[in-house]
């Protein structure tokens, strides 16, 4: 049956105009709440879902609830960005988008039920909420929601998130393969997900048979900050002779990467002539003090585009399998990581190549 008698079909068994019924099919916003669940529901029933357009997003509001700082790019310019690239995700689409604060934790249960039982909200995104109260109530709600950065632990709503776990494993491991064994992790565990980053650096420790001591080998910082992070590297450095630190400091982001070069530099440090740094992160300061930063580019725009597709997969299928999109980093190699040779010797960056032009 081509797709004009399946208009029909639909249109006669709904009783409602083929135009409607192409404009909800079209994923079109000049249509009523009411007549878009009818035209979808019959759809389903005629197998005409398995077939449209994957280009296609057949809602027409959605709601993105994320913590405060993720609205202010000063904030949490990580968050900020992944919601630019959810709307840059749904520009193609008439889409209304909507945004809603809510903490991480203890959020409000109220606010966020008001927002998802509105006429207008036809569907959610979660981005980094980690409430399970709110999960429960978005699973009873029963309009789409898709989660962002952030797990369900009773499996129900579909997520896109970094593979934090493999990220950590795969800068660790860049290290050890340059060369270096005295590794101490520079991390923010205030989250989970800085805990499987953490998982997956003691990973990398264990594949390369060594043992990771929390006492030697990690310094936690409160937060992400440079400040912070210089404050406490320096007191943790003011504590050790020279003889004492490790070759390479693996760092939980960019700004915590920065206070960690200026706290070295203002010990007499040379990065990464005398130290070397790496970060996980690499997307917002490509250079730190003129040393351009190797490091493991965690995904973030991607998270955004992967969410407005799974979110499509999700109006099309339903009741399909409910999974979790686990998103590779990048590594960035650049100069701040420098190869240590057998007897832990360190060799000149070099910025020429070897032979002429």
């Amino acid at each position: 049956m081509d797709k004009r008698l399946r208009i029909a079909e639909i249109a006669s068994r709904t009783q409602l105009s083929m135009s409607t019924v192409s404009r909800v099919l079209a994923g079109k916003a000049n249509t009523s709440e009411k007549a878009r669940k009818k035209v979808l529901e019959c759809a389903r029933e005629l197998g005409v879902m398995d077939g449209i357009a994957a280009g296609r997003l057949l809602l027409n509001s959605l709601v993105v609830f994320a913590p405060q700082r993720a609205f202010d790019e000063r904030s949490d310019i990580f968050y900020y960005r992944v919601i630019q690239s959810v709307s840059k995700g749904l520009a193609s689409h008439e889409v209304r988008l909507r945004y809603c604060a809510l903490e991480e934790n203890d959020s409000d249960a109220q606010l966020f039920l008001a927002r998802m039982n509105e006429a207008d909200t036809q569907a959610a995104i979660l981005l980094g909420i980690d409430d399970p109260h709110i999960h429960d109530l978005a699973v009873d709600v029963g309009k789409p929601c898709m989660l962002i950065n952030c797990r369900d632990r009773r499996m129900r709503l579909p997520a896109v998130a970094p593979d934090h776990r493999a990220i950590g494993e795969c800068a660790a491991d860049y290290l050890f393969e340059m060369g270096h064994r005295d590794v101490v992790s520079v991390l923010c565990l205030r989250r989970y997900t800085m805990e499987l980053r953490l998982t997956g650096i003691r990973d990398a420790w264990q594949s390369h048979n060594m043992k990771f001591n929390d006492k030697r080998d990690l310094l936690v910082v409160p937060s992400f900050s440079a400040k912070e992070t210089e404050r406490l590297m320096t007191e943790w450095l003011n504590e050790r002779p020279h003889h004492q630190l490790p070759t390479a400091f693996l760092v939980g982001g960019d700004f915590m990467a920065e206070g960690t070069i200026s706290a070295l530099q203002k010990r007499g440090l040379r990065v990464p002539q005398d130290v070397s740094v790496m970060s996980i992160d690499g997307f917002n300061l490509a250079a730190i003090q003129d040393v351009p930063l190797t490091a493991v580019h965690v995904p973030r725009d991607e998270l955004g585009s992967e969410a407005v597709h799974l979110l499509q997969q999700r109006l099309m299928r339903p009741d399909a399998p409910v999974g979790t999109l686990l998103l590779n980093g990048t590594l960035q190699v650049r100069e701040s990581v420098r190869r240590i040779r057998q007897g832990k010797r360190r060799t000149a960056v070099e910025r020429e190549g070897l032979y002429d032009s």
